[in-house]
């Protein structure tokens, strides 16, 4: 029988009667990663050149590249996998789709990934390109592909590597709902995440594989579940949820690893920000007798490659032409100053949320809620370029969909108004609401009027909502919606939604309606 003992900062220790362990391996991995190749910011966003020379940056390819360097000269046996979203994200996927991802990934020597729902944003042709180019095999064992003739017998649902003499089985997972959240078209049928690990598991054993890792990008929840229903998987790589599971940081949703039955799961945050770096021991018969590690945080402390930092840069130049280009003309000067976005409704706000609903309005979403924090610049008449899209929006949000109840949204508006005397950017710009304000009442007590889509707002009712992923996560005092129904928040980016809604609405015309009144 196994036995599971805790010692020190994640040392995980599995002892199951057997002569002692004879293989040990580094497993290095990364997740989520949403073509951050550039240094990021603190909160996810890009992060500019001269605060990176201060050292307040982290990731990026050419500080990943140095990172992994330095793992793998840790130990001598070691992998590097990803557990999927390497696409979508910033303007290099926008303009390159998967083609510097493939680049970046071949050079930092990946020997497996799992295909993110985002790798079918663009449907299965970007992803076979992207699969084309890569060094290493992409794997999703959770669905049919055989009618899809793009993927048919090339995208393996599992595969097996030779590494320090073992051969270790590798298994792709990809969300049961990706058809609901991507493009992948109408020939490829997703299915059951436990049933299909098992039947690859089985494969392998049936193989002589005794060293099985499920790249999963289906979340920590998911992951468990499959821990739980499964046999003979020793170690799940996860991804989706952006979960960062940690022994030391405040923040970690769980352990590293995080041990159900058998099996250790691990998962690193997002965007570069961390590598995750699990150390696993197994015996003779494949069992593991020890897992330990921790996330490596990437920031300043860790030297940027110098060719790779070059050729990012390299890379970035014809981004300059996107933040050129004209996507739409303005009727009128469309206000987004702080001064008046953070006490009241503004042209700017209105264009944001109605954007926010627009794009989701067809999955029963009834309300959007921006933050005025997001928010932040005008857009003076005539044409508008991209750039001027991405001086208002910067923080590369992406839009997040969820179910609340009547009477979380007057909580959450309530939130909104709590500090308008300081104007702060928790105020709140809608879409599908209207509501009346009171900024001399008490604290908690200032909304009223509260009506949704014409109606009174009905406090037992559950309501379709859309925000960005930083309010959703509670971001700016939102804290209700950490728990919201049915929350997903990894939807397209805010800038290419608003972009998008201003192309179709040209020449578009600013305008407030009196959704938000004062009294």
């Amino acid at each position: 029988m196994l036995t599971r003992l805790l010692t020190g900062a994640a040392s995980l220790v599995l002892t199951a009667g057997i002569a002692s362990a004879d293989y040990s391996l580094t497993i290095l991995h990364t997740n989520d990663f949403h073509a951050r190749f550039e240094p990021i910011s603190k909160y996810d966003s890009g992060c500019g050149a001269e605060d990176n020379a201060e050292g307040k940056c982290f990731g990026g390819s050419a500080r990943l590249v140095t990172a992994v360097a330095e793992a793998r000269a840790r130990t001598n046996n070691s992998i590097l996998v990803d557990g999927g979203d390497q696409f979508q994200g910033t303007l290099f996927y926008t303009y390159y789709k998967g083609k510097l991802a493939a680049e970046m990934m071949n050079k930092l020597g990946y020997d497996a990934m799992t295909v993110g729902n985002h790798e079918f944003d663009d449907g299965p042709e970007v992803l076979r390109g992207f699969m084309d180019a890569v060094d290493f095999p992409v794997l999703m064992s959770n669905a049919d592909v055989s009618g899809e003739e793009l993927l048919a017998g090339k995208l393996a649902k599992s595969t097996v590597i030779e590494r320090g003499g073992q051969k270790l089985g590798m298994i792709g997972l990809t969300p049961q709902d990706t058809d609901e959240l991507a493009s992948p078209g109408p020939n490829i049928i997703f299915s059951d995440p436990v049933n299909a690990v098992q039947g690859e598991v089985d494969k392998l054993t049936d193989m002589g594989v005794n060293k099985i890792i499920v790249l999963s990008h289906s979340g920590y929840v998911v992951d468990q579940a499959v821990a739980a229903g499964t046999t003979g998987v020793d170690v799940i790589v996860g991804g989706h949820s952006n979960t960062l599971l940690s022994n030391t940081n405040e923040r970690a949703e769980g352990a590293y690893p995080t041990v159900v039955g058998a099996t250790a799961i691990v998962q690193a945050y997002a965007y570069g920000k961390f590598l995750g770096e699990l150390n696993v021991t197994f015996n003779d018969a494949g069992q593991i007798t020890e897992a330990v590690g921790e996330p490596i945080i990437v920031d300043g402390a860790i030297s940027e490659d110098a060719a790779t930092k070059a050729r990012i840069a390299e890379a970035a130049a014809p981004l300059e032409e996107i933040r050129n280009k004209v996507v739409a003309n303005a009727a009128d000067a469309i206000a987004g100053d702080r001064a008046i976005c953070r006490v009241q409704e503004c042209a700017m706000g209105n264009l944001v949320a109605d954007a926010m609903l627009d794009r989701v309005k067809d999955q029963g979403v009834e309300i959007a809620i921006a933050n005025s924090g997001g928010i932040r610049a005008s857009i003076d008449a005539g044409e508008v370029t991209m750039g001027e899209v991405l001086t208002v929006l910067p923080f590369q949000n992406t839009l997040s969909t969820f179910r609340i109840s009547g009477a979380t949204l007057v909580a959450a508006l309530e939130n909104g108004v709590s500090q308008v005397e300081e104007v702060k950017g928790r105020f709140p710009q809608v879409a599908g609401v209207s509501f009346t304000f009171n900024a001399s009442a008490e604290v908690g007590s200032r909304i009223s009027n509260v009506m949704v889509g014409g109606a009174a707002v009905d406090l037992a009712k559950m309501y379709g909502a859309v925000s960005n992923n930083y309010v959703r996560n509670g971001g700016d005092g939102y804290k209700m919606f950490r728990d919201a129904v049915d929350a997903y928040d990894y939807g397209p980016d805010l800038a290419d939604v608003t972009a998008e809604y201003l192309a179709a609405q040209s020449p578009y015309t600013p305008y407030t309606d009196g959704r938000i009144s004062m009294k």
